[in-house]
This record gives structure tokens, C-alpha cells and sequence, in this order.
């Protein structure tokens, strides 16, 4: 039976290790014969990718550095994925930024800076991007993010990054208006709480995550490889019909009101 993503190219943003949810993603998408180029951000990110990928032959993997807060960069990264490929068929945008004071007990704390510049990578980012790599998407594609329901409810200790997420989902939703007619399927992917390099952050992530394996409906750990498998549907044709959907992938937590 052909593989889902056989013949498809993509760009993967954000992989920091191996329990991060863009590989997760990634390595689900390579599975269905995709052939992906990465982003890397500084030389220690630059050897763990390279560890991450040194099973996959360089025709089916390549990774190029890139500051998505730069668009010079943005653009050299592009630059670089022109000279191997002349189409993208699909994007996965898992990038996020807050200094880590911004994570405890009050949201009021963040300065107009660290305010603006966590907007910028987590959010804007998305919106740079689309518009960079669209024009390489000439059959169409999708492009998927990931977002958190700190967008949506307050979520303690979250904070800025609440704030963030929100613009990222709506910031979607504008960019699937606008480049629809293009083909392009632009989608969020709401995951539940998992333990990542970006979650350790997070005062309180590992009680967040044991309680939700106990009040969410299926009872249960969410694990990365229900957010990859969702990831698969979207980026796939699988989902030609769906675009600017937070899709939620949490074991059902966010249509909790009260618990048990």
C-alpha cells in the first residue's frame, strides 16, 4: 500500500530533541516516505538534530540553520531549500519562546520586551513563515502549528505564553483565509499537556500531567505519538477538505468543565 506522504516534501521548525512534539511528528511523517529539511537553532541544537537524523539517508533528510525571529534568516533558510527542492507540500511550525521568569505565579510581571519578543517568535513567526514559503507551495499544501488551551482558558503559570498561543491560533486562521485560494490548508494542533525541553519550563508541568492522565475522559498519559498520528491527517490529503481547526489532541481534557 503506497505510504501516505510518498513523494511529498516538508520543512519541519523546532525540533529540540527526541521528546520534542515536532519530532514526533517528523519521524511519523518520514515513516509515510516524506523527505523533510529541519531547522536548527545554535550549535548544540545543530548535533542533537544531526544525532536525531543520522539513521535517514541525506535524499530523504537535510537541516539548515535558521533564527525565526530573523527574517534574513528565514529567507536563507529558504534560499537553502530551493536548491533541493522546486516544491514544499507541507510545513510543521512547533516554535515557542518566553524567559523562563515569565513562567512562575504572575502574569504581570513580563516587560513590554520580554512581552513583544515572546509574540514575536511564538506568534509572528508563523505569519513569517507562511508568507516565505508559500510561493514554494505551488500545488497547494498544509501547514500545521502547535498550540496549547492556555490560548483559550487561564492555565496558572502559563502566563504570556496563554496570550501567545492565542494569537498564534488566530493568526492561523487569518493566514487560512487568506492563502486558501492558494490551496494551502493552514491548521492548529491544541496538544495536551506532555513532558518536552519547552514544558519543563512550566512550574507544576509533571502534577499537570499526572492529573491529567486521571480527569481527562480517556483516563490516560497523552503521548507524542497521538499528537504525531494527528499531525499525519493533516499534513496528508487525508484532511483536503479542513483548514483553520484548532484540533484539540488531549485525551479529552478541554471539554472538561468540572471533574470528579
Amino acid at each position: 500500500m503506497e505510504k501516505l506522504l510518498s513523494g511529498k516534501k516538508g520543512i519541519v521548525f523546532g525540533v529540540a530533541n527526541n521528546r520534542s512534539i515536532a519530532w514526533g511528528c517528523a519521524k511519523k511523517c518520514l515513516e509515510e516516505g516524506a523527505e523533510i529539511s529541519f531547522s536548527y537553532l545554535g550549535e548544540a541544537q545543530k548535533k542533537r538534530v544531526g544525532d536525531l537524523l543520522a539513521d535517514y539517508s541525506e535524499s530523504q533528510c537535510s537541516f539548515f540553520p535558521c533564527d525565526l525571529s530573523k527574517d534574513e534568516e528565514i529567507e536563507a533558510f529558504i534560499s537553502k531549500v530551493k536548491e533541493k527542492w522546486e516544491t514544499v507540500d507541507f510545513v510543521i511550525h512547533s516554535v515557542a519562546y518566553t524567559d523562563r521568569e515569565n513562567l512562575k505565579d504572575s502574569f504581570s510581571v513580563v516587560s513590554r520586551e520580554s512581552f513583544a519578543r515572546t509574540l514575536d517568535i511564538s506568534a509572528y513567526s508563523l505569519v513569517a513563515v507562511t508568507k516565505a514559503i508559500a510561493p514554494l507551495m505551488k500545488n497547494g499544501g498544509s501547514i500545521v502549528t502547535m498550540t496549547y488551551l492556555g490560548a483559550e482558558k487561564v492555565i496558572p503559570r502559563y502566563n504570556v505564553m496563554g496570550v501567545a498561543k492565542a494569537a498564534l491560533e488566530s493568526s492561523a486562521k487569518y493566514l487560512a483565509y487568506e492563502y486558501g485560494q492558494n490551496g494551502i490548508r493552514i491548521n492548529c494542533i491544541s496538544a495536551g499537556a506532555l513532558k518536552t525541553l519547552s514544558s519543563s519550563a512550566v512550574l507544576g508541568i509533571k502534577d499537570m500531567i499526572e492529573k491529567s492522565s486521571q480527569i481527562s475522559p480517556l483516563k490516560r498519559s497523552l503521548t507524542q505519538e497521538d499528537v504525531a498520528s494527528t499531525a499525519l491527517y493533516l499534513l496528508s490529503d487525508l484532511s483536503s477538505g479542513v483548514t483553520g481547526e484548532v484540533m484539540h489532541v488531549d485525551c479529552g481534557y478541554n471539554i472538561l468543565g468540572m471533574f470528579d
